[in-house]
């Protein structure tokens, strides 16, 4: 059985997004799925087709959602005492050694990820670079252009 770690704020949107489903989006389909059936012949009925392959989808998300929820492991970085290295949730500054560009990542789950909100995959190669090392540490990550090498300016648990 496959763990998924996620941060308190992914666990809580996955929540969110499953209650939505499951008393919004559900219920508004079956009524769709019975107006099209009232429309007649179901062979033809492309909005009875419509309305069920959209249940189909929306289903599955409702199965997928409920799995990785109850496979969940949830972890609060906040209640874990900071000592300067990367863990899991924990949001990092980082300073790329050549340009002194830097960039601040939260490293969260895989469903969690949105590089544009600065929220990276813990399987991330940035991330998986940076998971157990402390501040000032210089790490080196191996992307397609080559490897790049970073300073961890700060970590923080937020």
């Amino acid at each position: 059985m496959t763990k998924y770690p996620m941060t308190v704020q992914g666990a809580r949107a996955l929540e969110e997004e499953l209650a939505h489903l499951t008393k919004v989006v559900r219920p508004k389909l079956s009524q769709d799925i019975g107006e099209a059936r009232e429309l007649g012949d179901l062979k033809e009925n492309a909005e009875y087709h419509a309305a069920r392959e959209q249940q189909g989808m929306v289903e599955a998300r409702i199965r997928d959602i409920e799995g990785r929820l109850q496979n969940a492991v949830v972890i609060d970085v906040t209640s874990i005492a900071h000592t300067g290295k990367v863990i899991f949730g924990a949001t990092v500054e980082i300073a790329n050694c050549d340009t002194d560009e830097s960039v601040v990542y939260q490293i969260v789950g895989e469903d969690e990820a949105d590089a544009k909100k600065g929220k990276i995959s813990v399987t991330s190669p940035i991330a998986r670079a940076l998971i157990g090392k402390t501040e000032g540490d210089v790490v080196s990550v191996h992307t397609p252009g080559g490897i790049l090498e970073y300073e961890i300016i700060e970590v923080r648990h937020v």
